[in-house]
């Protein structure tokens, strides 16, 4: 299937190209800099990152619930299973 792109539609292209690439090198740039910061405050307290990353991620989604279901689930399994 061939695409015709006039000049107005090729502008209007170029333009969302370049402006995605550039928020999309912010958002890693951003990245960059939380995960920097977690891996300093982690180290801080003496937590591992992981754990202060997905704490992030939890509040983020607000998916504690979500979470602590999951967690229910695994303790029933390695219950059942005698490695609790």
């Amino acid at each position: 299937m061939a695409i015709t792109i006039g000049p107005e539609q090729k502008t209007k292209l170029v333009t969302l190209i370049n402006e995605g690439a550039k928020v999309m090198q912010e958002m890693d740039d951003l990245k960059t800099g939380l995960n920097d910061t977690v891996k300093h405050i982690a180290q801080e307290l003496d937590i591992k990152p992981t754990i202060l990353s997905k704490a992030i991620r939890v509040a983020y989604k607000q998916s504690f619930q979500d979470e602590e279901h999951a967690f229910e689930e695994l303790e029933a399994i390695l219950e059942a299973v005698g490695k609790k």
